[in-house]
């Protein structure tokens, strides 16, 4: 069973910077495509970005693009949101999810395509 465990989450300051941490055991990485999504209090649960299989192919929602990064570390199992320029309307739970049924190449946005879910990471950004 794949496991997934967010981390790195917290109060930061608009303007400011975050990186969050999926770590993922019980698979190989490299085997699955992996998504970040986050939910507002009150919000359903959307997309922030996703990067495929084996690294080469991104998608971010508009709302982050050019702000976040997502990359992923297949030899230490890791996957990564890098956040810059945070703004309060980014508070809400981080999630991270893995999808084993894409291709090597292709990513997607919806949520009922991924397989396995981490339990999320609060992060709050203040004005």
């Amino acid at each position: 069973q794949v496991q997934l465990v967010e981390s790195g989450g917290g109060l930061v300051q608009a303007g400011g910077s975050l990186r969050l941490s999926c770590a993922v055991s019980g698979g190989t990485l490299r085997l699955y495509a992996m998504g970040w999504f986050r939910q507002a209090p009150g919000k359903a649960r959307e997309f922030v970005a996703a990067i495929s299989r084996l690294g080469s192919n991104q998608y971010y929602a508009d709302s982050v693009k050019g702000r976040f990064g997502i990359s992923r570390d297949s030899a230490e199992n890791m996957v990564y949101l890098q956040m810059n320029t945070l703004k309060p309307e980014d508070t809400a739970i981080y999630y991270c999810a893995a999808d084993r049924r894409t291709s090597a190449t292709t990513i997607t946005y919806s949520q009922t395509e991924y397989d396995y879910w981490g339990q999320g990471t609060q992060v709050t950004v203040s004005s």
